[in-house]
């Protein structure tokens, strides 16, 4: 447990306390600090208050931080859909509303949890809470993702991300007609200094790069193949958002106005890598879940 205290300057009088804590510390969520406030764990001029408190030049903010709970990990039968599996490696099709690995808030029924009943056999390098996991997607996304068995597959399909020799594709639906058939998008992507559980395209941000062709065009939506080259967190969406094509059914980066959907229309239907052993390339790919297709064929009868 630490205690942090803040005194407030002029130039931050008339802020919400909630989003004025969570901008001191980037590991601070805005929902996490409103909820310590509630506990009592904030306090101004050493009384609680309501997450809408505005502040005063000179409050006293006192932060004590509770001891983050321990996550516990417990394996969970599931009906995963694997593609591929030996001894080295597995390729499995995640639903969509899937959480990947464990974290605070979900600490069962991730895709973890289902790796650990399904196998004994999982590389240990991401750490206890990623055991297998060398690259995520976000939890509304559907598709193919590869599990490292043991620490040498791990490491050599590590490499191949970090070399971008490893095929990548989406698809996705997003507002609006694109013109032209295909495009490049090389914007850098960091944490969005407005809002710090979001990223977005800032001068300072790591390298990212989209390529997208268009696969059918609708009246106000278009159909695309996405190819990664590098990749960031949310990377799709924040660069289709950023050439002003946000992803249908997006809750974070589209427009309030969307398709009736539970999240974002994106699927990372291709998968292609090096065999970490025998280093003969394998490419796996997974049709588009029902609620994408639906989807589709409610556009092309609106149209």
């Amino acid at each position: 447990m630490e205690i942090v205290e803040h005194i407030i300057p002029e130039q931050q009088q008339n802020q919400r306390i909630d989003k004025l804590v969570s901008s001191l510390n980037r590991e601070w969520s805005r929902s996490q600090v409103q909820e310590w406030i509630k506990l009592g764990f904030i306090k101004v001029n050493g009384q609680t208050v309501k997450p809408n408190y505005k502040c005063s030049t000179d409050d006293r903010v006192t932060i004590t931080t509770p001891e983050p709970e321990p996550i516990h990990i417990e394996p969970e039968e599931m009906d995963l859909d694997i593609y591929y599996e030996d001894k080295d490696v597995l390729v499995v099709n995640k639903p969509k509303g899937m959480v990947v690995h464990p974290a605070p808030g979900h600490s069962s029924g991730t895709l973890v949890n289902g790796l650990m009943a399904y196998s004994d056999h999982l590389s240990t390098l991401n750490g206890i809470l990623r055991p297998g996991i060398v690259h995520r997607i976000d939890k509304d996304t559907s598709g193919l993702l590869m599990i490292a068995k043991n620490d040498f597959a791990h490491e050599k399909l590590v490499q191949q991300l970090v070399d971008r020799t490893v095929t990548r594709k989406y698809q996705a639906i997003v507002h609006g007609n694109i013109s032209h058939d295909a495009g490049t998008i090389d914007a850098p992507i960091g944490r969005d200094p407005k809002d710090r559980q979001s990223m977005a395209v800032v001068d300072n941000g790591k390298h990212a790069v989209t390529h997208f062709h268009v696969l059918e065009r609708f009246s106000s939506f278009t159909w695309v193949e996405c190819k990664l080259e590098t990749g960031r967190t949310h990377q799709i969406r924040v660069h289709m958002k950023y050439i002003g094509f946000p992803l249908a059914g997006d809750p974070k980066y589209g427009p309030r106005k969307t398709l009736q959907t539970d999240g974002q229309l994106l699927h990372a239907g291709i998968i292609g890598f090096k065999h970490p052993r025998t280093e003969e390339y394998l490419e796996f790919e997974a049709p588009l879940p029902n609620e994408f297709t639906k989807v589709l064929d409610f556009l092309r009868q609106s149209h």
